[in-house]
């Protein structure tokens, strides 16, 4: 029987932790540099290889080189020069052939995150089809992560037009197929855009709970 912590992981309110910018605080979905920082340094070693399939601004990527990990990062939608063109559902990679895989992934079409049709993050997560997309990504997580190595995916749910859809533990039940669990985190902002009086009387008016955290599922692969 798998035993879960829940953990409380505080990020750095901006990318800039250390002495330089990691990745970009204005791109829409960032990823906090803090978490990269973490699970790196409690997961991999120096020269390990480092993959992040959904990049987006390269956090991953100035995380992993300042930490002396061998890093590539794919996106769709690029943004600048270190960043390999890619669709996540299909990584140019050999099998069990990476020591670590990051992915911050779209959990809805909630905001826009590239122009290109290929994106996920254009399908909805009230629809099947966006967990069956989800679902080819984590499947090439699988097959290029070493045996007994480690993943992790950021993830939050939706609260919209006054539906609720548990993005994370629908795609927590998917990555149960292929990974055991390590740790299940939830991640809470220090910056979160709902924590202001507009979205407080909002939650009032509609009855919903605001939800300043996202699900981080740490996975091992067997």
């Amino acid at each position: 029987m798998l035993t879960l912590e829940s953990t409380t992981l505080w990020d750095f309110p901006t990318q800039n932790y250390g002495k330089t910018p990691h990745g970009n605080n204005k791109y829409n979905g960032v990823t906090p540099a803090f978490i990269v920082w973490n699970l790196l340094n409690r997961y991999t070693k120096e020269d390990d290889l480092v993959i992040d399939p959904m990049c987006g601004s390269g956090t991953t990527i100035d995380v992993a080189k300042e930490l002396k990990r061998r890093v590539i990062g794919y996106d769709i939608n690029i943004v600048r020069n270190d960043v390999v063109y890619n669709d996540a559902r299909h990584l140019p990679l050999e099998n069990e052939s990476v020591d670590f895989i990051f992915i911050d992934p779209p959990y809805s079409d909630n905001i826009k995150y590239s122009g290109s049709d290929q994106c996920i993050g254009k399908i909805s997560c009230e629809k099947q089809e966006f967990f069956e997309e989800l679902e080819k990504v984590i499947i090439e997580i699988h097959r290029t992560l070493k045996q007994g190595k480690v993943m992790a995916l950021l993830i939050g749910d939706q609260w919209i037009k006054k539906k609720f859809t548990p993005t994370g533990f629908l795609t927590y039940q998917i990555l149960q197929k292929y990974f055991e669990t390590i740790d299940l985190v939830c991640v809470t902002r220090h910056n979160q855009t709902s924590n202001t009086d507009v979205w407080h009387n909002r939650a009032r008016e509609f009855n919903f709970y605001l939800r300043g955290f996202k699900y981080l599922f740490i996975m091992k692969k067997l």
